[in-house]
């Protein structure tokens, strides 16, 4: 049987286990299947129905709009009916919705109960599961209500992308880039030297990729755990990109990736970025979209709330180059002029 590959980083209040390339069986021996309750949601649990057996398992509708505050107190009551108390770990098992919900749950039941996550999805892989931001939406405002809170643990399955469906490949994709963008000029060129295809095929390359990925986030993360400095720059293409995926119900990748392009724009304008046309290239590249059409004055007003406004600034990640992004305070009556004139 194959060793578990565990590394422990450190954040301020919390020493988090990361399993690395480790199958989904040693789950058992990082969780107590006794006093363990995993979260999941339908399209996890008809995919991987055999992984589950054993465990006490909440299974919750999929989709980012039950992402809400009424999923939550569905998932405390059934807590309750089972009993749990403070001894209780919760793991979620999916992408990021699930691994939002699983730790927003765990950070307020009994004011914190222990949780970890094996993400299924590659986004939830490189991005969701990592840095301990757990939360909801309320409306059309993206992750309004949450907490940070580190998990007990990762646990990172590369085989559970099998089952992947291609868009959810692309939707992971976009935030590899958007960490390529913003912190690794050689990824970029990785990237552009391959295609979604050639990871998909090669376990191994894949596997390089996720976990350089994962660190690139944790790292940041670990310099910034509350988001005063270096990790806004994981905002990168989520501005506008939240505004248009809660508008029109896109998927995080295809909204961050348009999100991405308008960035490259105001950067050119701002720091004299040169560079976007292989941003948008890249992004094209790995069958993400660039440009939509949309009502630029309702995705202002709906991006004008979002958590990075300062009073009468929105903190703005734009790119100096391939490789460097910057956060720029940008007053809201010049971003609402540039906005509405992309």
């Amino acid at each position: 049987m194959e060793k578990m590959k565990k590394r422990t980083y450190k954040f301020s209040a919390a020493r988090v286990d990361y399993y690395l390339a480790t199958g989904f069986s040693h789950l058992k021996k990082i969780a107590d299947q006794r006093s363990t309750i995993l979260i999941t949601d339908e399209n996890v649990y008809e995919a991987h129905g055999a992984r589950f057996k054993g465990w006490n398992t909440i299974i919750l509708d999929a989709g980012e709009e039950h992402k809400v505050q009424s999923t939550i107190d569905d998932v405390i009551d059934e807590l309750i009916t089972a009993q749990a108390d403070r001894s209780t770990t919760l793991v979620g098992v999916g992408g990021g919705v699930i691994t939002d919900i699983t730790g927003y749950v765990a950070s307020i039941y009994m004011r914190g109960v222990r949780f970890g996550f094996v993400p299924t999805s590659l986004l939830g892989m490189i991005d969701a599961s990592i840095g301990g931001k757990n939360g909801i939406d309320v409306g059309v405002y993206k992750n309004m209500v949450g907490t940070i809170r580190q998990p007990a643990f990762i646990l990172q399955d590369i085989d559970l992308l099998a089952t992947l469906p291609q868009k959810e490949w692309e939707n992971g994709f976009a935030e590899i880039i958007k960490h390529a963008c913003i912190r690794d000029a050689a990824m970029f060129k990785q990237l552009e030297q391959n295609s979604l295809k050639q990871y998909q095929d090669k376990k191994a390359l894949l596997s390089q990729l996720v976990q350089r990925n994962t660190m690139i986030k944790t790292r940041l993360v670990q310099r910034d755990e509350f988001e005063t400095g270096d990790r806004k720059l994981l905002n990168f293409g989520h501005t506008i990109g939240h505004a248009l995926e809660n508008m029109y119900e896109l998927m995080h990748g295809h909204a961050v990736a348009m999100g991405m392009a308008y960035a490259c724009q105001l950067s050119n304008k701002l720091t004299g970025f040169a560079h976007s046309d292989r941003v948008i290239k890249l992004i094209e590249q790995y069958n993400l979209p660039t440009t939509a059409s949309f009502d630029r004055q309702k995705v202002f007003d709906i991006l004008k709330m979002d958590k990075k406004r300062v009073r009468k600034e929105m903190n703005y990640v734009l790119l100096e180059k391939i490789g460097r992004g910057i956060v720029k305070p940008i007053p809201l009556l010049q971003l609402e002029k540039m906005v509405l004139a992309l």
